[in-house]
């Protein structure tokens, strides 16, 4: 528990941007002291005599300040732009801490920095922790997920903090240790893309119902609210009710007001990236980040849209309703498919990299705080629970049932779509990874006779054991000798 007897602060925090200030404020409210710094020093008074005002927080002017202020073993959390700034904290602290000491980067760092960080620190004598918050601001505030890795000797000396300020599930903190070096921050990478996947589902869905479905915002905002009462209970599509409903200062939806071109940050560019490096069929956030990438082409599209023109409008051939439920069905279908591709992914990299992930604790870890907070992370835990192994999500039974059961309604989403001419690549996606996966033969059989016509690359043969290697002289001139290969 916190030290209530002494002036000394249990833990510091460097970066008082709004999550900086609203994770100190949560600390604060669970009995714990907290020295805060930031680069801009007007900052610091700013927040002690504003949102810190008659709180035990510690308001400091320096580094040197900040750790002094710091009962050992000191624990200093960085809540500052990722990339260099993090490094250059780092080399500011290094002169100024003691074996033991535990330095803590809480912001989107990519993880490949934080496996760097926790060997350099550890040859310092000091511990790092990598650890990814979600939640926004709000979660920040009152409960964020929280999902730390790194240097494990230092997680019993935060542990009690961060699962105090932590949302919890029904009783469980919604933060537990995920891993070794960069593990904390891959797992929040991770969860971001399954963001992004989850954002543009939703969004594909709203273009549906209003290009084609062609309902007013208020019914769109009772669509979602019932939504959120059944399969699809979530964050996301809580939040999507919401801005259905605001109204801009004329009276007239905001959404409509808003510009159709998407910001990114990077995260979901690097579950891509990280996906494509280990050779997991990450697609349905693949296409989410194009899509972004896509939607920032305003201008050219506008161009584009006078000369290429839209195809005519397909009338329903089935009332609304039925649409509806359709819809409501390809969302959940491809909900499950996005998170199936997503912990394929921690697998691989669990791996790669030697991690010992507890896949049913992460989605434990995600039921409540983050962004992607839904009701079937619940159904996710048991089925880890059930096989720690599992293969796939979609290969658990209910998953396997609820796919079955809601892959008509994808189907007839993805057609709509197509027939009226509205882009759909996250709904589209989930369809052919869903197609591709269920099937025992691809026609990749031909794509490898290709490569072996124009590059000698080799083929393996169904009559022959796997890892066994053929080339062909396809054109009789070809010759014996044959190409390289490699897997992914």
């Amino acid at each position: 528990m916190a030290q209530v007897d002494s002036e000394m602060a249990d833990i510091g925090l460097i970066g008082l941007a709004v999550m900086g200030q609203n994770l100190v404020l949560n600390m604060a409210d669970h009995g714990y002291r907290v020295a805060v710094f930031n680069r801009t020093t007007n900052k610091v008074d700013e927040f002690i005599d504003g949102p810190a005002k008659g709180t035990t927080i510690i308001g400091t002017h320096s580094i040197e300040e900040l750790v002094e202020s710091l009962a050992k073993p000191r624990k200093v959390m960085l809540m500052v732009k990722a990339g260099e700034v993090v490094d250059h904290f780092i080399e500011l602290l290094l002169p100024l801490l003691e074996a033991g000491d535990v330095i803590i980067d809480g912001g989107n760092s990519h993880y490949p920095d934080s496996i760097r960080r926790t060997a350099y620190l550890k040859e310092k004598g000091l511990r790092f922790i990598g650890t990814g918050v979600s939640g926004g601001e709000e979660g920040a505030r009152f409960g964020p997920s929280i999902m730390p890795g790194g240097d494990f000797e230092a997680w019993p000396l935060v542990k009690d903090i961060f699962q105090a300020v932590s949302a919890k599930v029904d009783d469980e903190p919604c933060c537990q240790w995920v891993g070794s070096d960069g593990a904390g921050h891959f797992v929040k990478m991770v969860h971001n893309g399954i963001e992004y996947g989850d954002m543009q589902l939703i969004c594909e869905a709203y273009a549906l119902m209003e290009n084609v479905l062609g309902l007013s915002y208020e019914q769109m905002h009772e669509v979602f609210k019932e939504w959120n009462t059944g399969v699809l209970d979530s964050y996301l599509i809580d939040i999507t009710k919401d801005i259905f409903a605001m109204k801009d200062e004329d009276g007239e939806p905001l959404l409509e007001k808003i510009l159709d071109t998407a910001g990114q940050k990077g995260t979901g560019k690097w579950t891509g990236i990280s996906a494509l490096d280990l050779g997991v069929p990450l697609t349905l956030i693949g296409e989410s980040v194009f899509a972004r990438v896509l939607s920032s082409l305003k201008d050219e599209r506008v161009r584009a849209s006078a000369i290429l023109g839209s195809p005519p409008k397909i009338a329903l051939t089935e009332n609304k309703t039925e649409a509806l439920n359709a819809l409501r069905d390809a969302l959940y279908a491809s909900k499950i498919i996005s998170y199936a591709q997503g912990f394929m992914l921690m697998a691989e990299a669990a791996k790669e990299y030697d991690w010992d992930l507890n896949y049913g604790e992460i989605a434990l870890m995600w039921r409540g705080g983050c962004i992607i907070r839904s009701a079937f992370l619940g159904n996710i835990k048991e089925a880890y629970d059930k096989n720690p192994e599992l293969e796939n999500l979609a290969l658990d039974s209910f998953f396997t049932e609820a796919i079955k059961s809601a892959q008509a309604g994808l189907r007839k989403t993805v057609i709509l779509a197509v027939e009226n001419g509205l882009p759909a690549p996250a709904f589209s996606s989930a369809l052919s990874y869903f197609d591709g996966y269920r099937s025992e033969r691809l026609p990749a059989n031909l794509l490898q006779a290709q490569r072996d016509y124009f590059g000698a690359h080799t083929y393996e043969r169904v009559d022959k054991k796997r890892g066994e290697f053929f080339h062909t002289d396809w054109t009789g001139h070809g010759g014996k000798v044959a190409s390289t290969t490699y897997e992914v």
